[in-house]
């Protein structure tokens, strides 16, 4: 079984900053691509910004330059700092890691439970 927990959600003021984290845990032989995405209330689910295992990233236009993507491959965590953040960015992130459970098997998409942020207008 694979888990993936995000933490760090909350609810700041705009201008605010927050840092969400996101173990993988469990059967993981090797990730590949870590990835945070977001989902606004009667909106698409969106990919935030990714980051490969040798830690390339690309980000969403709406985010550039206020979070960054981040990951410690030893502890299988990826981190999203969030900055300057503004009422639009209120949604639920949830974070995405592409891996394998053993050598011989595929790469797959394994998602977390999501975690709230909310900043109020």
């Amino acid at each position: 079984q694979v888990q993936l927990v995000e933490s760090g959600g909350g609810l700041v003021q705009p201008g605010g900053s927050l840092r969400l984290s996101c173990v993988a845990s469990g059967s993981i032989f090797s990730i590949n691509y870590m990835s945070w995405y977001r989902q606004a209330p009667g909106k698409q689910r969106e990919l935030v910004a990714g980051i490969t295992e040798r830690g390339s990233t690309n980000y969403a236009d709406s985010v550039k330059g206020r979070f960054t993507i981040s990951r410690d491959n030893i502890k299988r965590t990826v981190y999203l700092q969030m900055n300057s953040l503004k009422p639009e960015d209120t949604a639920v992130y949830y974070c995405n890691a592409n891996l394998r459970t053993a050598w011989h098997t595929t790469w797959a998409d394994y998602w977390g439970q999501g975690t709230q942020v909310t900043v109020p207008s």
